[in-house]
């Protein structure tokens, strides 16, 4: 019997791939059949993860991905409707985070989180609908998930300019949702919010609390962290390309506008 969770057949494209949660999802996504564009700003990154996924018997291409730049954006589409016959899934992953308090935010700063989290998800998603609907290079319908954040949903100190744009992220992805299906486009769109995960960006927080005498040590700064969960562990990158991998799939088929919090029960409080 075939798993009801599974992605055969279906062209993939991850955005902020070569580490993290990004890496995750294309490995997810890889391991239950896609063909995967690894995409990244670090090319190299990419390509590693590539190489892992190949190594492991599945399909994926490394190609370099500027998420702030629109011809990128054309380009990486491109390179999935024409060397891999279609576009059916896109994960907005790519984000940056400052963590700096507000009045010392300076608007160069400000625009950079921007443009790197929101207008990043808005030209991907924009390319992919493009691509997606009916009459577009690949014209089957298909799956956009955003990854978002708890900071998507809650406000944090020191993070308002990251907040902001994971915010925005949530409500952009329920109005395409909404204007894709009523268009009969065949499109669900859907967020996810991961909450506290072991990921590159999370351990420069926790070091960036070492550095400023907030911690002791580092496991007192992930202690600090997971008292604020209902669960008492960090997430792994894996525990949010699993919700990825089911929103992909066709068991979502169901699922559009909503969002999934990945976040050891965090915000249940």
């Amino acid at each position: 019997m075939e798993p009801a969770v599974h992605v055969r057949g279906k062209v993939a494209l991850v955005s902020g791939a070569a580490q993290g949660i990004g890496a995750a999802c294309a490995r997810m996504l890889a391991a239950h059949g896609a063909r995967v564009l690894v995409a990244d700003l670090d090319h190299a990154g990419a390509g590693t993860v590539a190489a892992e996924i190949r190594g492991a018997g599945g399909t994926a291409e490394a190609i370099a991905l500027d998420v702030t730049r629109e011809a990128d954006w054309r380009q990486a589409v491109a390179a999935a409707t024409d060397r891999h016959g279609g576009l059916d899934v896109l994960v907005n992953n790519a984000g940056i985070a400052l963590v700096q308090a507000l009045v010392d935010t300076s608007l160069e700063q400000w625009h950079r989180v921007h443009a790197v989290n929101l207008d990043g998800v808005f030209l991907g998603t924009r390319e992919a609908v493009a691509a997606m609907r009916p009459g577009g290079r690949a014209g089957r319908g298909g799956s956009i998930i955003n990854i978002s954040s708890v900071g998507g949903l809650i406000g944090s100190e020191r993070l308002t300019a990251y907040c902001s744009t994971k915010g925005g992220v949530r409500l952009f992805s329920k109005s395409v949702a909404i204007e894709c299906g009523r268009a009969g486009y065949g499109i669900r769109v859907n967020s996810v919010h991961p909450g506290n995960t072991d990921t590159p960006m999370f351990r420069r927080e926790l070091q960036d609390m070492l550095d400023k005498g907030m911690a002791a040590s580092l496991d007192e700064a992930r202690r600090f962290f997971m008292d604020m969960q209902v669960l008492p562990m960090i997430g792994e990158p894996g525990d949010v390309a699993a919700m990825v991998l089911f929103l992909a799939s066709d068991a979502a088929r169901f699922v559009t506008g909503a969002e999934f919090v990945v976040d050891g029960g965090l915000t249940a409080q």
